[in-house]
């Protein structure tokens, strides 16, 4: 049986959910951009007035400004964002429980076993634009295709509100003519690779050697050469399956500089104590602590740090980072963005091995995870921001903001 992929792309979903709470924002040009005191200037969506005049996602926020001098800013309220992706997801089980995530926004239906009830990939797509319209007042482009990378092209294809469908018979003539950019994984260094092959539309992709195309770009290269041509029969997970965590982490860009061990002690802090949260949240320690350390002139290094036993408190991981950055990077040197990561991850019924120094050692561990699970019931009861540690409060390095607009 032919197989019916959809593919479901928000439109400027985090701008159309924003405009949910400001109707007026509608008529006006409008993005919701990174903060620029804090050094996070991007656009992360605009609306269609905005992008009219030019403006794009992922450009600074004075470039933005430079094209559309009127243009309003918001800021991003990613509590808002996950609100809505969990209902229109409501939405799409209506119609399979074959349901595959691909960002906050995107997500794949394979809806072959749902025709019976529902009628044609075209009508289910129709229906879900509809009800995505009509219940939640956001609006969704819709691909239909008998693969993932096709039925992804196809919600490209045609924007805002509108349902694509690419099959057999019309595939070439649809995607072949596109820039090679638009087949899925091909970056721009991926382009400029193809480009100097002469390689500038996917139908030229499709129709080059093959073993050229994998000389040049491995295994990768076999791919998108299927894909153009394509050849695709990767399947749709399932909305219930269950995904290992390979990671927990968090970053952050700070609205100044870190300089010293004692600016470097509080970013830290910061950082480790929600990464430990989120380890004890999901049930899980790490066995290994990764620090990525960006300085001004945006140049990078990534460490990691092999633990001893795997842990959950953020005063663990916390020294972790704190050796790796001393050892790899010195104190003196001014930091601009840290990323704090806990790698090899393990559940907390784990079997671990006793330590060798006696139960004072073990006293003062289990007083430690009782803090920090007093922690976090206070935070699950009154919010992130009810408690911090004393290092993270009253600083001019954005400590305290992280996940402040995080709000419903």
């Amino acid at each position: 049986m032919e197989r019916t992929i959809l593919h479901c792309d928000l439109n400027a979903f985090y701008a159309a959910v924003e405009c949910l709470y400001r109707p007026e924002l509608r008529d006006v040009p409008m993005a919701v951009a990174g903060d620029m005191e804090s050094r996070r200037g991007i656009i992360l969506a605009k609306n269609e007035l905005a992008k009219q005049q030019g403006v794009i996602t992922a450009e600074a926020i004075w470039q933005a400004r430079r094209k559309c001098p009127d243009l309003v800013l918001v800021p991003p309220r990613h509590g808002r964002y996950r609100k809505y992706s969990l209902l229109v997801h409501q939405i799409y089980d209506r119609y399979t429980d074959m349901v595959e995530s691909f960002g906050i926004d995107e997500a794949w239906l394979d809806v072959s076993g749902s025709r019976n009830l529902f009628g044609s990939g075209r009508e289910i797509a129709d229906e879900i634009r509809a009800a995505v319209r009509t219940e939640l007042g956001l609006t969704v482009s819709v691909g239909v295709s008998f693969n993932k990378v096709l039925a992804k092209l196809g919600s490209d294809y045609k924007k805002p509100d509108a349902t694509t469908v690419i099959d057999r018979e019309n595939y070439k003539e649809i995607a072949h003519p596109l820039p090679v950019s638009e087949l899925m994984y091909v970056g721009p260094a991926v382009t400029a690779v193809l480009a100097k092959l002469g390689i500038k539309t996917i139908g030229q992709l499709a129709g080059f050697d093959k073993k050229m195309i994998v000389s040049r770009l491995g295994k990768g290269g076999a791919m998108i050469h299927d894909y153009a041509n394509g050849l695709d029969d990767s399947p749709v997970g399932w909305a219930h399956e269950s995904r290992e965590v390979k990671s927990i982490g968090n970053g952050m860009t700070f609205r100044r500089n870190l300089l010293g061990i004692e600016d470097i002690r509080a970013g830290v802090a910061a950082l480790s104590d929600t990464v430990a949260t989120r380890l004890r949240k999901a049930g899980l320690k790490c066995s290994t602590v990764q620090v990525v350390i960006k300085d001004p002139g945006l140049k990078s290094i990534s460490r990691q740090k092999k633990l001893a036993e795997p842990v959950h408190l953020a005063r663990e991981i916390s020294a972790a980072a704190i050796d790796i950055i001393k050892s790899a990077w010195g104190v003196e040197a001014p930091i601009r963005m840290l990323t704090i990561t806990g790698l090899q991850l393990v559940g907390v019924n784990r079997s671990e091995q006793l330590t060798l120094f006696g139960a004072d050692e073990a006293g003062h561990k289990d007083k430690m995870e009782k803090l920090e699970a007093t922690l976090d019931a206070i935070r699950i009861r009154y919010g992130k921001g009810a408690i911090y540690y004393g290092s993270v409060m009253n600083n001019d390095m954005g400590l305290a903001d992280d996940g402040a607009r995080d709000e419903e």
